[in-house]
């Protein structure tokens, strides 16, 4: 059923970013009943996001770093969503906010969104920031978790996208910006230990776990707790990254040659960025190709007591490739909460103006029980267990 706009009209839904998550996004809005707009500075993008939103989206060409452009995008739409890479993300966000309109995001922003939290609440619009599959539905059965429990004691997130089919040397492939992924290399971890923040190195303490349906993985520590840092009081807090094994070695290699620094260095009486030169030979290797087959997979856990016994809740996902629509799992499983949250805002349901984390989604009665419901009527299952 088409969601209400203004009269008759459908609700107008703006899509920031039509890369393989942003056309996803776009999809499933406009399967919800929006009228989509998908907008993005390349001609191919907006091109395979037109066809994959099968006639009923249109594209608009736009350079997306420019703010006065996002405003005006902005605008002319009841709710956007932000697809972009997180270089982008925050000045999106802002000028978002300062067009009035409500937000859901999944860029992985280095700055800090609360900062616009009260330029969000002035303005009455509701944003939901970091609004994916890790952070994002991660961070939703995180806080659901706990809220289960009279006592949270720990939190342990596991999540990884992989090519289902390994392949030397890297046993990798990327489902999305290739910065993002190598900022998950070198950005340094928080975690929560004894109820204080503590930083990790990236790559560091790195542990062998089996997962059924996948194999052994290997997982490390990397910055994907975020907002559960300050917004959840448990005293144990950790999210790690999972790759084949031998992946964290070869990164570390990699990382402590200099391959992933931005400190140019002269090479033939030319400067240049290790990082620039590293991306351009790694993501034509990393990059899938049409049809390849990837999955995701993750694990939450909230442990504590309930009525005095030690409990544990967990949600465990494994996801695929899906070919009826050619994309890839990481996409799927990315986009998906957005699109579903984006839903929510725009129908009401959620409404809380200011900058939410995904965490906050929790707090509102039955929501959570429908998001997973949108996931499973999706294909995307996440399989709760207790003990």
């Amino acid at each position: 059923m088409p969601l209400a706009g203004r009269g008759d009209e459908m609700a107008r839904a703006t899509v920031l970013g039509a890369g393989m998550v942003g056309s996803v996004i776009a999809a499933d809005l406009a399967a919800q009943g929006f009228s989509v707009t998908v907008a993005d500075r390349s001609e191919g993008n907006l091109a395979k996001a037109v066809a994959r939103g099968a006639g009923r989206l249109k594209g608009v060409r736009a350079d997306l770093s420019d703010t006065s452009t996002l405003r005006g995008l902005a605008q002319e739409s009841d709710i956007v969503v932000g697809a972009l890479s997180s270089r982008l993300g925050f000045a999106a966000l802002s000028a978002v906010i300062d067009a009035g309109k409500n937000y859901c995001d999944i860029s992985f922003m280095v700055e800090d969104f609360q900062e616009l939290d009260a330029r969000a609440r002035e303005r009455g619009v509701t944003v939901v920031t970091d609004c994916g599959v890790a952070p994002g539905m991660s961070h939703i059965l995180s806080a659901h978790g706990a809220r289960m429990l009279d006592e949270c004691s720990e939190i342990e997130i596991y999540v990884g996208g992989l090519p289902r089919e390994r392949r030397w040397p890297f046993d990798y492939k990327a489902a999305f910006a290739p910065s993002d992924v190598i900022e998950e290399y070198v950005r340094p971890a928080r975690l929560v230990e004894h109820g204080r923040v503590v930083v990790r190195p990236a790559l560091s303490e790195p542990e062998l776990m089996d997962f059924e349906g996948v194999g052994t993985l290997e997982a490390f520590n990397t910055d994907g707790l975020r907002s559960l840092t300050t917004s959840l009081a448990v005293p144990f807090m950790k999210e790690k990254t999972l790759r084949y094994p031998g992946h964290i070695e070869l990164m570390r290699v990699m990382r402590e040659t200099g391959l992933f620094s931005q400190d140019e260095i002269e090479v033939a009486g030319v400067r240049v960025k290790p990082l620039d030169v590293t991306s351009a030979l790694l993501f034509p290797k990393w990059t899938y190709q049409p049809g390849e087959a990837d999955l995701t997979v993750m694990r939450v856990s909230a442990m504590g007591t309930r009525g005095g016994s030690r409990v544990t809740h967990r949600w465990d996902m494994l996801d695929f490739y899906d070919p009826s629509t050619a994309a890839t799992s990481m996409s799927r499983t990315t986009a998906f909460p957005c699109a579903i949250v984006a839903g929510l805002i725009a129908s009401g349901k959620f409404q809380r103006p200011g900058v939410n984390p995904p965490e906050r989604l929790a707090e509102a009665p039955g929501l959570v029980a429908e998001i997973l419901a949108q996931h499973e009527a999706r294909g995307v299952r996440y399989r709760y267990t207790t003990g």
